[in-house]
């Protein structure tokens, strides 16, 4: 189907329920690629390739396989086969969904749809050694409304490592809000022009150290982001 100036394509390898589920994507995206573009730009690939799994097992495949229980909370990811940062291409790119995504309420939906959504359109533009938990926190910050912040006792001390996110359970949920709202703290103080400069900066093709990034972007040390960041948590108003 045609999305604007896009084309998405969707394949169905589960059956019914993955009908439902596409449905549901069908009338999600263009939601979704707004939001992308109200943040990224528009230079990204015009075909959008969405797949839907019909079993756990046939999701951790396409996945990338590994151990199982590295995917038993996760609703979709965007793969890619191939990337040539040179080029700005990446090959055999596609967003897969879990066959238990077709039970999730709209609103998570469309959450995961538009996280997911950013992923493939940063593709090309992304280190493969760049910091996860900032390509999530800053997916993440896309795809959240901007509704208020759940409170949290005691406030966040510490950034999340790619090791927090790479266990499910609470511990990977945890690390995903606190990725979120260190990207959202830098789109609130400094505007979403710096969060985005500061994902160049640091999980860009040909990246610089996060310390570094922060200095160069935001004009301050990590301890002193780190204050702050903890400071504009304190303050949010909580739901």
């Amino acid at each position: 189907m045609e999305v604007g100036d896009r084309t998405l394509r969707m394949t169905n390898l589960g059956g019914p329920q993955s009908e439902v589920l596409l449905t549901r994507v069908a009338a999600n995206i263009a939601g979704a690629v707004d939001a992308v573009e109200a943040f990224w730009g528009t230079d990204w690939p015009r075909d959008i390739d969405v797949v839907a799994t019909g079993s756990q097992r046939q999701f951790d495949a396409e996945a990338g396989g590994g151990p199982a229980a590295q995917w038993t909370d996760i609703a979709a990811i965007a793969v890619a086969e191939r990337v040539d940062p040179a080029r700005r291409i990446a090959i055999g790119q596609r967003i897969v969904f879990a066959p238990g995504a077709v039970g999730m309420r709209e609103q998570a939906l469309r959450i995961v749809l538009s996280h997911e959504l950013f992923h493939y359109a940063a593709r090309a533009d992304t280190a493969v050694d760049a910091p996860r938990w900032l390509t999530e926190g800053v997916a993440d910050y896309v795809a959240r409304p901007r509704t208020p912040l759940p409170e949290v006792t005691p406030p966040p001390t510490a950034l999340p490592s790619d090791a927090d996110l790479a266990a499910p359970g609470p511990q990977r949920s945890q690390a995903y809000d606190r990725a979120w709202w260190f990207a959202r703290f830098i789109a609130d103080t400094h505007g979403t022009a710096t969060l985005r400069a500061l994902y160049r900066a640091a999980c860009g093709v040909g990246h610089t150290d996060l310390p570094t990034a922060v200095h160069d972007v935001l004009g301050t040390d990590m301890a002193g982001a780190l204050a702050d960041w903890q400071q504009w948590r304190i303050r949010q108003p909580a739901h």
